[in-house]
């Protein structure tokens, strides 16, 4: 007896909670039932969006050259002006020339004698070939003379050679700048000793071109070249166009583009060496200075973007409405990429054409019916309403 009242008691709870569901149904559809909430949405469309990379750099010349003596001696007189731009071909340092001199007298004096060594042993041979031919002198005689002869030249070679030599050196007593570039200070002062190629005299620096040297991380240089295997992102064709800016905020003049990438990872960096050609006529970069490297060029061909706004945080992760077919929202997980000014990149989870909700979320559930609100025109909020007269200019 007690189970049957039991049973209709549940019965009776459940026929009531029909009866006020129903109720509730048909006070939806009576006129004075609460309308769905508006929202305002934004169409996903692809769009081709420019990407750019930034890195800090650091600059260092193009080429360092060491100026060194290529003779021995006294360092006479240095020729140009420490930290200055110098010419290639620009005396910087001269050498004692005198013993230089002295060995190239010497060595014309010997080419000299050579020379009329060789013409003696010329006329020998042509005075024997006759006497030879008519049996008046020996063959060994005459194959001496042509020896000499032989001889002779070869000493006259030899003797033009030193005196090459003598000459050549006599030039390397004039150290010459071997590019355009910027000096460093003088290693030796006058008087010093020089002993050749062993001694350091002065570098020279060329800054036009400039080069920046950076380092791009491992893992982003992976994610660059996958998104370019998988057709999402399409690199400049003639190369990445360089901009550099410097310390203060403002930005290099110039322009310039990207010649080298090593193909193995710095150990030690975990990044891929990189370098950029800058052009540098007035010298305005010099080398070591650190810099901001923005690379530009590269774009992403079909990029979806919504506002930051739209996508909200979740237990399973990020997440977007998107209004359905049957006018509800609809919760979309999506995968998200970089922020693009006040967007963000969607990676997956929406397709063009489907409707994002930007406003109106908090009044949302899943499944919760929505109304779009009509797009307001852009020169709307100029207008002053109906019945106010415009404002006054002061």
């Amino acid at each position: 007896m007690k189970r049957l009242d039991g049973f209709r008691l549940v019965l009776g709870w459940l026929m009531a909670g029909v009866l006020v569901l129903s109720g509730c149904d048909q006070a939806d559809s009576q006129p004075g039932a609460m309308p769905p909430p508006e929202v305002s949405v934004v169409e996903v469309k692809l769009q081709t969006l420019p990407v750019s990379y930034e890195y800090v750099g650091q600059t260092q010349g193009s080429r360092d050259v060491e100026v060194r003596a290529r003779v021995t001696g006294i360092l006479l007189k240095r020729n140009f002006r420490e930290g200055a731009l110098v010419s290639r071909g620009q005396s910087l340092f001269t050498i004692d020339p005198a013993p230089f001199q002295i060995a190239l007298q010497r060595a014309q004096a010997e080419v000299a004698a050579a020379d009329a060594r060789l013409d003696q042993a010329r006329r020998n041979a042509a005075r024997l070939r006759p006497l030879v031919e008519a049996k008046a002198a020996s063959q060994k005689d005459y194959d001496d003379a042509v020896a000499a002869e032989r001889i002779a030249d070869a000493d006259v070679r030899l003797a033009k050679a030193k005196l090459a030599e003598a000459n050549l050196n006599l030039q390397y007593t004039r150290v010459e700048a071997p590019l355009n570039g910027i000096t460093s200070r003088a290693a030796r002062s006058e008087g010093a000793l020089i002993s050749g190629p062993d001694v350091l005299l002065a570098t020279i620096t060329q800054t036009d071109p400039i080069w920046v040297t950076f380092g791009i991380p491992e893992r982003e240089h992976l994610v660059i070249r996958k998104a370019v295997a998988g057709g999402q992102l399409q690199l400049p064709k003639n190369g990445f166009e360089v901009t550099v800016r410097l310390s203060d905020g403002s930005e290099f003049e110039r322009k310039g583009r990207l010649d080298f990438t090593d193909v193995r990872v710095n150990p030690a960096t975990g990044t891929t060496e990189t370098r950029a050609e800058l052009p540098n006529p007035r010298g305005q970069l010099k080398p070591g200075q650190f810099v901001r490297v923005h690379l530009s060029g590269a774009i992403l061909p079909d990029a979806l973007l919504i506002p930051q706004k739209a996508v909200l945080e979740g237990p399973q992760g990020k997440f977007v409405y998107v209004v359905n077919a049957d006018s509800k929202a609809e919760p979309r997980p999506v995968q998200v990429g970089e922020w693009r000014g006040e967007d963000w990149i969607i990676q997956s989870g929406l397709k063009p054409g489907e409707k994002v909700i930007v406003s109106g979320l908090l009044k949302l559930g899943p499944g919760a019916p929505v109304k779009i609100a009509a797009a307001v025109p852009p020169d709307a909020a100029a207008k002053p309403p109906a019945g106010l007269p415009p404002a006054q200019k002061k």
